[in-house]
């Protein structure tokens, strides 16, 4: 069961990782929130990382802890 995130305005995203090339051509993997699931839905939050929202929209974010 992937991760779900239900914000302070209640609409819930779930999340995801995802390979991406960069312009140097060095591969990096990048985490994002989507409302639907799709390809590459994780079941947990990675290790160092919490889930934070933005204080405006509402959007959950991933920040590494300190």
């Amino acid at each position: 069961m992937a991760y779900a995130h239900t914000n302070s305005k209640g609409q819930t995203y779930i999340l995801h990782s995802k390979n991406v090339t960069l312009r140097g051509g060095r591969q990096q993997m990048i985490f994002f929130f989507a409302r639907d699931e799709r390809e590459g839905a994780l079941d947990e939050v990675p290790a160092g990382y919490l889930v934070v929202e933005n204080k405006k929209t509402g959007l959950p974010m991933l920040k590494r802890e300190k």
